[in-house]
């Protein structure tokens, strides 16, 4: 498999010297509108996301919560698609060349818009990496191993059910860039796992792979974020922002100057869950 280092293993090398897990925030591309969503992706980094995840609106995401469904549908409703996706990262490039950027969603629109399109363009745009939540490692050689071979990123998501001996020996097998410990066993949003089974899967992953380990699903405050920080590389929120965003937004309405501030605050506390722990 083709070799992708590039900005995740930078990020993760630069923060274990730093003695820190990473902060990842996760928005969906389009929501409530694009020119929201991109204002808000750009402001991420400054608020302290370290790596970022925009999701692909999708019309059935069967992995998501409420939320992140509703926030899927208001961007699909707004005229959000793939190719916009993609195009939001081109824009973020043009002021932002170093930070970590992960697509997450599903194989039904990478598979509409042409596998191979999409690794092309997703490469020239800086996109890093992907999460594709319905493609299991039986079906590697559909994205993962072409993936990999575009210079691309494939990050797993690791569920409770899979983290046995036998089920890691084949996951790990093709992943790149991290991989994603999901401390639920069920949709985005519900309640998470605690540190101490954080830490079991993580003994248990390295068994198996030395790529750093994420963790999220059920992650929605600062002390939430602050409670992983020791257990894993790092740390993903997604439904609670979503949600912030959502409120911003409120009745499909355009995110005025103050909402943005107050997503870029939230943001911040998250954060600070990364860097100061014991606060």
């Amino acid at each position: 498999m083709t070799n992708t280092t590039g900005r995740i293993e930078a990020r993760f090398a630069a923060l274990k010297d730093e003695g820190r897990a990473a902060f990842i925030p996760y928005i969906m591309g389009g929501d409530p509108n694009l020119a929201d969503s991109e204002k808000i992706l750009a402001g991420l980094p400054d608020a302290g996301a370290d790596i970022i995840e925009i999701g692909i609106p999708f019309s059935d995401p069967m992995a998501d919560g409420p939320a992140i469904q509703l926030a899927g549908i208001r961007a699909l409703k707004a005229g959000q698609t793939l190719a916009k996706t993609i195009d939001m990262v081109r824009r973020f490039r043009a002021n932002n060349d170093h930070t970590p950027i992960i697509l997450m969603g599903y194989y039904n629109p990478i598979y509409k818009y042409g596998v191979d399109r999409f690794l092309a363009d997703a490469k020239e745009a800086g996109v890093d990496g992907m999460i594709v939540v319905d493609l299991p490692f039986e079906e590697d050689q559909e994205l993962c191993l072409p993936a990999g071979q575009a210079g691309l990123s494939f990050i797993r998501l690791l569920p409770p059910p899979a983290i046995t001996d036998k089920r890691l020996q084949s996951v790990t097998q093709n992943t790149s860039g991290f991989v994603y410990y999901v401390s639920i066993a069920g949709i985005t949003g519900a309640a998470m796992g605690g540190p101490k089974a954080v830490e079991a899967a993580r003994a248990m992953i390295a068994k198996y792979t030395d790529l750093p380990m994420a963790v999220g699903f059920g992650i929605r405050t600062r002390a939430d974020v602050a409670a992983m920080a020791n257990s894993a590389d790092a740390v993903v929120v997604g439904t609670a922002l979503v949600q912030c965003i959502e409120k911003m937004a409120e009745n499909g309405a355009s995110i005025d100057a103050a909402g943005h501030e107050t997503v870029v605050e939230f943001v911040c506390d998250l954060a600070d869950g990364v860097k100061n722990p014991q606060c």
